[in-house]
């Protein structure tokens, strides 16, 4: 475990990364979730050499990054579920949430103020979600990305130094990953400033071709949601504006991490983002926002097959379903002609006149 070591003795004649050692707040919190990391990457490392491919080779290094992402991202789609319906649940409350914005708007009184948040807690409650339920899932997650991240780029500074990870990445293995290269020319621990400095042209095309693919992943990922998978009210209000934005300003954040990251990293993000877009175009064929055109694609699909969504969102034939249409409209009747009749406003004139008429009655 490297985090309290004492100084060691580098392996290479000119390290380019200071020692490692120490331990500091945040090497101690994300010591298990690089333990993890570590145990997820070695483990595929010994699949991977076990049906016959080299232990140093780059290809092995590199399937066991993307064998890494897989089981994370797996273990992470129950949390990505909950995310989903907490979403859909904000979705329909929104309605009733812009109801009690417009009672409210204008009053800056501490009693107004007070009884909007009870009214909004209490519709939260009815429901069954709160703003922070879509969120949690992607806290509980950063964590484990961040352990990702770390692992893969210590492997350099671990290496020159002669010294293991936390975990099972012993200092042999660390040894291997930091000699591993893809395709036997491009070094996984090198970034692209590195691989122009040291005129690795080769490095710098992968990455620049890396880069590229990843921002056009995130690109089509997010074009997907504002695209298809967005209700006609949601595209009028301000956050739909902010989404168009992001559209375009998010894919360059990936620029910077092609740049700077290593090869094994950047290698991890794209394998991310591939899996973030699949992800993605499963729910959105599957599990659209209603009323968006991903759910009038849906409904379309449907009903070439012959079949509909009933009033919970479940499949069911047509015939089960125009059955279940006409009961609705029936119990809308039957509730219609049980509710009492209105009476039309009568003028004070007509009133008194009929009033008048009611004591005269008939008379024989």
């Amino acid at each position: 475990m490297d985090l309290f070591l004492a100084t060691p003795t580098p392996v290479v004649p000119t390290p380019t990364t200071p020692p490692p050692g120490g331990a500091d707040f945040f090497s101690t919190i994300m010591w298990p979730f690089k333990f993890l990391v570590e145990a997820i990457l070695v483990f595929w490392h010994w699949v991977l050499t076990a049906v016959g491919m080299p232990a140093a080779a780059g290809a092995t290094w590199v399937m066991s990054i993307i064998g890494l992402v897989i089981v994370v991202r797996s273990a992470l789609i129950p949390l990505f579920v909950r995310q989903i319906k907490s979403q859909r649940k904000m979705m329909e409350l929104a309605p009733e949430m812009r109801k009690i914005q417009e009672k409210y708007r204008g009053k800056r009184d501490q009693l107004s103020r007070e009884a909007m948040s009870r009214e909004t807690m209490a519709l939260y409650k009815k429901h069954g979600t709160t703003p922070v339920s879509s969120c949690l899932p992607l806290l509980v997650q950063m964590p484990i990305l961040l352990g990702m991240f770390y692992t893969l780029s210590d492997v350099k500074k671990h290496a020159e130094w002669g010294v293991g990870g936390v975990g099972l990445l012993n200092v042999d293995l660390t040894k291997q990953f930091y000699d591993a290269q893809l395709f036997d020319v491009a070094p996984l621990h090198t970034n692209m400033i590195e691989a122009i400095n040291l005129g690795q042209t080769a490095t710098v095309t992968i990455l620049v071709i890396l880069v590229v693919l990843m921002i056009g992943s995130q690109f089509i990922t997010q074009l997907q949601i504002i695209s298809k998978n967005l209700s006609p009210e949601a595209k009028t209000g301000q956050a739909y504006q902010m989404q168009k934005i992001m559209l375009y300003v998010l894919p360059l954040a990936f620029i910077f991490s092609g740049v700077f990251f290593p090869l094994g990293v950047v290698m991890y993000w794209f394998t991310s983002n591939i899996w973030t877009m699949a992800q993605q175009f499963i729910v959105i064929r599957n599990l659209p926002t209603p009323g968006s055109e991903a759910a009038k694609a849906r409904e379309e699909r449907l009903a070439r097959k012959g079949k509909a969504l009933d009033a919970k969102g479940r499949v069911i034939s047509m015939e089960k379903y125009e059955a279940e249409q006409q009961r609705l409209l029936e119990e809308a009747e039957r509730a219609r002609a049980a509710q009492p009749k209105r009476q039309q406003p009568m003028g004070k004139q007509r009133a008194k006149k009929q009033s008048q008429g009611q004591k005269d009655g008939p008379q024989g």
